[in-house]
């Protein structure tokens, strides 16, 4: 039994919700998203309440259950209230620019690495060390902070590099002398 699934999922005020067959459409302040559920999951909208069972009790079915749940939660959040990524570049003369549409990052390459963000993905850059990602989707908010902090993780011994703001490394201990 799925824990996650047996939960209804409320529509919150703001948010209008349309089901038509397998496919779910919220649309609310921020945007408008769909998502098609799997086959082995039923979905029903009774007085803006969500609620997901599964078909049979395969354990397939139970599986995809609590993700399907998982997320119709996360596109009713994020047509209200949107999902944000919060990434913090340290180490000498590492920082970030936004150009544009594109985040340039001086990461101690011999080259500046240009990424192109996507149009449904806004990045702002408040200051030279901290870039934040923001978006109604969840997945591709979290994809883009991924491969931007990609380009250079943090390293254990000094921390430097890109990491999320709440990240905790683990450091490592240099060479003893």
């Amino acid at each position: 039994m799925s824990r996650i699934g047996k939960k209804p999922i409320p529509v919150p005020s703001g948010v209008t919700a349309s089901i038509e067959g397998q496919l779910i459409k919220a649309k609310g302040p921020k945007g408008e998203l769909s998502y098609i559920v799997n086959d082995e999951v039923l979905v029903k909208l009774e007085d803006n309440i969500v609620s997901v069972t599964p078909r049979d009790q395969s354990k397939d079915a139970r599986s995809k259950w609590g993700m399907s749940h998982s997320m119709i939660r996360n596109i009713f959040c994020g047509v209200k209230d949107g999902f944000e990524k919060k990434l913090e570049i340290s180490g000498v003369g590492y920082r970030a620019a936004l150009q544009g549409k594109n985040i340039q990052l001086s990461l101690g390459f011999s080259h500046d690495v240009v990424y192109k963000v996507p149009s449904d993905v806004s990045v702002a850059v408040p200051k030279p060390t901290e870039i934040v990602v923001s978006g109604i989707d969840k997945q591709k908010v979290g994809q883009i902070a991924a491969e931007i902090r990609g380009y250079r993780g943090p390293e254990p011994y000094k921390g430097k590099g890109i990491k999320y703001v709440d990240e905790s490394l683990v450091r490592k201990e240099g060479k003893k002398k």
